[in-house]
């Protein structure tokens, strides 16, 4: 039997109980989580997940989004997608960023790596308290795949300028093994 796939996404108020509420919905659905990403921001609960399930699974879960969002008290899309094509013409790296918290840190970092011709695969930030002086700590991580085509050294070059200008500290490595 070929599985469908489908990501939900969803945001509401945060409780206790709200991934167990949601959870038991699609498996009731009959529904498989292949990925899932879940945060609290804020007051408010974030979720996306890649959902896998026969045909009449995902568009039962469609179907029924209205009682899904009544049951969990979040707003809901899920829309159906296809299994992704990963590039297998690049090298996965790890680009972390840390500095003290300025507005537009994250623009100017992923517009470096648009302007390179690199793809996000996966990106986090936060922000915590810098140890001993309390001052809004900055991180960020990001998964990327750079194509062969790219020269590293050039993205170096490009992240040192970014670091001078931005007074940024980032580190940009490949990922030994398999990612």
């Amino acid at each position: 039997m070929d599985k469908n796939l489908a990501v939900l996404t969803a945001v509401g108020e945060d409780r206790i109980g709200i991934v167990d509420d949601l959870t038991s919905e699609i498996e009731k659905k009959h529904g498989n989580i292949l990925e899932s990403r879940m945060s609290v921001l804020g007051g408010e609960f974030a979720v996306i997940m890649l959902i896998s399930g026969e045909k009449r699974a995902i568009s039962g879960l469609i179907g029924d989004l209205d009682h899904l969002e009544g049951k969990t008290n979040l707003r809901i899309e899920i829309k159906p997608t296809k299994k992704s094509e990963k590039d297998t013409n690049g090298i996965p790296y790890t680009l972390e960023c840390v500095s003290l918290d300025n507005p537009g840190i994250i623009h100017s970092v992923t517009r470096f790596i648009r302007q390179e011709g690199i793809n996000i695969e996966n990106l986090e930030t936060e922000t915590a308290h810098a140890p001993w002086t309390g001052a809004p700590l900055f991180r960020m991580k990001a998964n990327v795949i750079v194509p062969m085509t790219v020269s590293v050294q050039e993205i170096r070059l490009g992240l040192n300028q970014l670091e001078q200008e931005k007074d940024l500290d980032i580190s940009f490595k490949a990922v030994c093994g398999n990612p």
